[in-house]
């Protein structure tokens, strides 16, 4: 049976990895084996992120109510308590989008919680 390289196969693997890394600094983007630590870095730190954007936005979404009902007149776990009660079912994500777009709306939805 005839040896066979799997040049093909390696050149494919190489190609992708280089791909990947183009544009970083210097040999990390040139060189193979640097390339491949680099690219596994960028990929394990874009997962982690992925889920630090969850994070980060549910904080952004809360700070964004807390605001907006202190303006009306409730703290923030006040109002999610009283949510809750009440049986309003919005979540945080709507509730922040309805603080900076519609006021007015988030407004009588307090009014209509604080009752």
């Amino acid at each position: 049976m005839p040896r066979v390289k799997g040049g093909y196969t390696t050149h494919r693997r190489h190609k992708r990895i280089l791909k990947a890394a183009k544009g970083y600094f210097m040999g990390r983007g040139k060189l193979f084996r640097t390339a491949v630590i680099q690219v596994r870095r960028a990929w394990a730190a874009s997962y982690k992120g992925r889920k630090q954007r969850k994070r980060d936005m549910r904080k952004l979404w809360i700070q964004r109510i807390n605001a907006a009902s202190r303006l009306n007149g409730l703290t923030y776990s006040r109002l999610i308590h009283k949510m809750k009660v009440k049986d309003v079912d919005l979540n945080r994500k709507m509730l922040a989008d309805l603080a900076v777009t519609e006021p007015t709306i988030f407004k009588e939805i307090t009014e209509f919680v604080k009752k």
